[in-house]
């Protein structure tokens, strides 16, 4: 989509006609809406990729079995937070095959239902799995530095692309420095259709629940894994959208997830020791 093109549907600034309220109204389920038949979904669903299959690309296949968590669910809830202050340290392939089996990988089949896909660790409208998962690293042992594609259903990576783009998408993020912080940027991009074509306009909405869904497990999990998170909303998603390859409109960025290693400034106790003390 050129420049102009997205320009000229956009509302001006300042419109009454604000694009949220818009959105919300139009959205909106009606007792008498019509939605697709089982049958017409399912047959929707068998013309589209369960996961993006880069054929052709470099397979790395992920560890089996992830990592030990050492927090229970209570204490990874509790001690979660936004790491703003984060440095990049080496990450093993088994941990980064932790944090993406827990935030998006499939948990269980779906035989003997009427789901077109296998079933995955977050809740998904008709089950119908709508997200994609890059990640851009060079601090993964045994990865060269470069954008890798999580295949869910095969439990692999593709390499997609060699390089090292931090000063890219340092350009490419409001809070820039995150680039160069990081361990590893994790996106989560949106295939609207998936869900759109069964639920409208409000699978537009069923799209951004799951991806906070996907996100917070990955905290969950960075946190259990002793490693600090942010979530980022404030990026530049055109910049994005190219820099992944995608066209933006029927695939486009909607997340982003920095995970590395907690800076902790003198005389702050990290999250760990106020549990260990009790002062959690």
């Amino acid at each position: 989509m050129t420049r102009q093109t997205w320009n000229d549907l956009r509302l001006a600034p300042g419109d009454p006609g604000l694009v949220w309220e818009l959105f919300h109204e139009n959205s909106k389920t009606n007792r008498y809406d019509a939605f697709p038949s089982e049958q017409e979904t399912l047959a929707l669903m068998s013309a589209m990729w369960e996961s993006l299959p880069f054929e052709g690309y470099p397979i790395v296949e992920l560890p089996r079995s992830p990592t030990p968590l050492g927090l229970s669910l209570e204490e990874a809830l509790t001690a979660r937070v936004t790491t703003r202050e984060l440095e990049p340290c080496s990450l093993t392939l088994e941990q980064v095959a932790t944090l993406l089996h827990y935030a998006y990988g499939v948990t269980r089949d779906n035989r003997g239902t009427a789901f077109p896909r296998p079933f995955r660790i977050v809740p998904s409208a008709g089950a119908l799995y709508p997200l994609e998962v890059f990640f851009f690293s060079a601090h993964v042992d045994g990865l060269q530095t470069g954008l890798y594609h999580y295949n869910p259903a095969r439990n692999d990576l593709r390499f997609v692309r060699e390089g090292d783009e931090r000063a890219r998408l340092s350009e490419a993020l409001v809070q820039s420095y995150l680039a160069a912080a990081s361990s590893v940027i994790f996106f989560i991009t949106a295939m609207f259709e998936r869900t759109t074509s069964k639920y409208a306009d409000r699978g537009y909405r069923f799209v951004m629940m799951e991806a906070g869904h996907l996100a917070q497990n990955m905290n969950l999990v960075a946190t259990a894994l002793g490693l600090g998170s942010v979530n980022i909303g404030g990026f530049f998603d055109r910049q994005v959208d190219a820099l992944l390859g995608l066209d933006g409109l029927t695939h486009s960025a909607v997340y982003l997830v920095c995970v590395g290693k907690s800076v902790i400034s003198a005389g702050q106790e990290s999250e760990e020791e106020r549990h260990a003390s009790g002062r959690s």
